[in-house]
């Protein structure tokens, strides 16, 4: 089985090329950022505007899109001594034991919170959080050295607590804290998501039109994305998914007809993977995934992928290198660092095609 290890790239990402706040605030728009596509027949790099994504797909072709809307899931608390700790909500819905999953981050005064390495982690079973308005967060276990099983008890429904005393998620590469609406999409219509489904970012009203226009499909799954922590580089956890009917049998339809199934975003195709059987066909499914997508796994409802930078070591890797494969991913990466795209959420874009 290919190891993260193996899929990690031989390139380094200078700090330089975090996007540190988003295209709207650089002077650009959303869909102006840049698009850089590989096409795996070929072995070839193009570089684009993201503004020209409907003439490099083809009529007929299906983009399938996140639905999931960014939950404001960053919560200041206290521990019992009154150290100022960041709660990071990682399930906006209790998993299927009722409980939800939190990270507990360092406050640093001007700055993103910081992550606490596992040895210095205040975390412990028992431990109680408090929120503000008078809420608790008690942790009960951990599930990984970064992520702790957690009971709430609020004053309020978990949506309305959010709304009112939360904020966006942000991690030190971002320059200051930015609203919500931020982080949402053009598709954002479902609430749920600890970060940003942020492949979907540059998609603009107009851009959606012209896709319209040339005959590009469009259709909607719900991934709801936890916390991410860029330091950890975890393996995938259980995320909350659905995939309707309609978007099942129109991607049956379009791979049916020669066309392509491009997921928007490395939770599209978690989601269609998990709804997918052994031959390929796609079926309406709903409820937690635990999928880990790796080359050998290899993918069966998707073609393509449009996505954004992941840090060379990240474990979207396995999950790239089984769309893409290894020699097209490390191209990618070679040439975007060459020239200069942007990383992380408000980056740029990658367009992985077969094609």
């Amino acid at each position: 089985m290919t190891t993260l290890a193996e899929v990690r790239l031989d390139v380094a990402v200078p700090p330089e090329l975090s996007a540190r706040a988003p295209a709207e605030a650089r002077g650009g728009a959303r869909d102006e950022v840049r698009m850089l596509v590989g096409r795996r027949d070929r072995g070839s790099v193009e570089h684009h505007r993201f503004t020209d994504l409907p003439g490099v797909l083809r009529p007929g072709d299906l983009l399938v899109v996140n639905n999931s809307a960014t939950v404001p899931a960053a919560l200041p608390g206290r521990l019992p001594d009154g150290t100022a700790v960041a709660l990071h909500l990682s399930s906006a819905q209790p998993d299927e034991r009722g409980g939800h999953l939190v990270e507990l981050r360092r406050v640093v005064p001007g700055r993103a919170a910081a992550y606490y390495p596992p040895a210095e982690t205040p975390a412990r079973p028992g431990l109680r959080i408090t929120l503000p308005a008078g809420g608790v967060a008690e942790l009960t276990g951990p599930f990984t050295a970064r992520l702790w099983y957690a009971r709430l008890a609020l004053p309020a429904p978990l949506p309305d607590f959010l709304d009112r005393h939360g904020r966006a998620i942000r991690y030190g590469y971002v320059d200051r804290d930015w609203p919500i609406e931020a982080y949402q999409t053009v598709f954002a219509t479902v609430p749920g998501s600890s970060e940003m489904p942020s492949a979907a970012r540059p998609f603009s009203a107009e851009v959606v039109a012209r896709l319209a226009g040339r005959g590009v499909l469009i259709a909607p799954v719900t991934l709801h994305t936890g916390v991410a922590s860029p330091e950890a580089h975890e393996a995938p956890y259980a995320e909350r998914f659905h995939v309707p009917a309609a978007t099942a049998g129109l991607v049956g339809h379009v791979r049916s007809g020669g066309g392509r199934v491009i997921a928007v975003g490395t939770t599209v195709v978690r989601a269609l993977e998990s709804a997918a059987g052994p031959d390929g066909t796609v079926r309406e499914a709903d409820g937690w995934t635990e999928l880990v997508i790796t080359p050998e796994r290899g993918v069966r409802a998707v073609d393509g992928l449009l996505t954004g930078w992941h840090e060379p070591r990240a474990s979207h890797l396995l999950m790239l290198a089984a769309v893409a494969g290894r020699p097209l991913l490390a191209a990618c990466y070679r040439a975007a660092v060459r020239e200069r795209y942007l990383w992380h959420e408000f980056g740029d874009v990658n367009l992985l095609l077969p094609d």
